[in-house]
């Protein structure tokens, strides 16, 4: 599907379970969001039943996928506060099924969307709490009441979206989903930037964070690798804009998670000084004012390969903007001598990979 098709991790694994109930594909049971939960070998058997009963009834995922589907997908990750990574596998699940959906519409839902689940990184509990809590048929049902979701949409059991989250039961004295009306944030948990440093966009996760804006100088690293060596040797200051790139789709290849150096930063106590972009992705762990998916990539000539030590990078949230404070003709003079390095797999399935994948802002799609 996309270089973020084999992405990990349990933040990562939550907010898809997440997703793929908004969207209709998983059954909507609260122990199927909990990783760890003693529920688990019996959810995976309904649901292999499931499947045989989809299966019977002619049922399919083709089916399901709307554009409908999509947006309340969309809402669930800015409701919870999801991971960027629910930006790339919507945007590829939809260019499977021939939906159209774009980047900013993810702008657009969670702008408003409020958050209500208080949910890690960014909030107090895990998945599994929000299993014993209510499960994400109670986020649903606040969000449906509220005229957020559209409960028409159908699910993998038959029923509509509204007849499954119907069925939620709230546990007394829960605190891990809020109402609507008292949300941790007014708006959801995913922004799309623009700008001259992201034509294409880029995703920023705000749940957790509370600056709108940020300028500082670049420091510039052309792997992951060469960026985590600087913060463990302390060479990032307090003010300074981290960016990495060659880590997009092509230049990694397959879009790596900056999980390692968005957490060395934080152990440093610069989570709150320090801002990172990257045409990389994060995980859902990531903490910080941090831009993902920058696109274009360095790797196709992409104006964050023109970056360059000392310029000044602005982050302005309010405006959707993301820039490097260097004049049109500047870029275009350094774009015009730029030449991209070294491909890091000449050759086998990664070279091949690289050779046909798209775009982040397309879902980084090989079709």
């Amino acid at each position: 599907m996309s270089g973020a098709g084999a992405c990990g991790g349990q933040y990562t694994a939550n907010t898809m379970a997440l997703v793929m109930e908004f969207i209709g594909l998983s059954p909507m049971g609260s122990a199927s969001v909990a990783a760890l939960d003693p529920a688990k070998p019996a959810v995976g058997e309904a649901a292999g039943r499931l499947v045989m009963e989809m299966l019977r009834e002619g049922r399919s995922a083709r089916g399901l996928l709307t554009r409908t589907s999509f947006e309340n997908g969309i809402a669930g990750v800015a409701a919870t506060g999801g991971s960027t990574n629910g930006v790339l596998h919507l945007l590829a699940l939809a260019h499977e099924v021939a939906v159209p959906l774009e980047i900013d519409d993810f702008d657009r839902v969670s702008a408003r969307t409020p958050i209500i689940a208080d949910l890690k990184p960014g909030g107090r509990f895990s998945a599994v709490d929000l299993g014993r809590a209510g499960g994400v048929q109670l986020v649903a049902r606040r969000l449906l009441d509220a005229g957020l979701l559209d409960g028409s949409a159908a699910t993998v059991t038959g029923r509509s979206l509204a007849d499954e989250a119907a069925a939620a039961e709230e546990s007394p004295g829960q605190e891990v989903v809020l109402s609507v009306e008292r949300p941790l944030k007014a708006t959801g948990g995913l922004v799309i930037l623009h700008g001259n440093l992201a034509p294409e966009g880029c995703v920023v996760k705000v749940a957790g964070e509370e600056r709108t804006g940020f300028r500082g100088p670049a420091r510039v690293f052309d792997r992951e690798e060469d960026a985590m060596a600087a913060v463990s040797s302390r060479r990032i200051r307090a003010g300074d804009t981290v960016v990495i790139r060659y880590e997009g789709p092509r230049g990694g290849p397959g879009m790596r998670e900056m999980l390692g150096v968005t957490a060395a930063i934080v152990g440093q106590g610069l989570g709150s000084e320090v801002a990172l972009l990257t045409d990389g992705r994060f995980s859902g762990a990531t903490h910080g004012l941090m831009a993902g998916h920058v696109a274009p990539e360095a790797a196709v000539g992409g104006p964050i390969a023109a970056v360059r030590d000392g310029d000044e990078i602005v982050f302005d949230l309010p405006t959707r903007r993301l820039d490097v404070a260097i004049s049109e003709e500047e870029m275009a003079r350094r774009l015009a001598t730029w030449s991209p390095p070294p491909p890091r797999y000449p050759r086998g399935v990664f070279a091949k990979y690289a050779a046909i994948v798209s775009t982040a802002a397309r879902g980084a799609v090989t079709s």
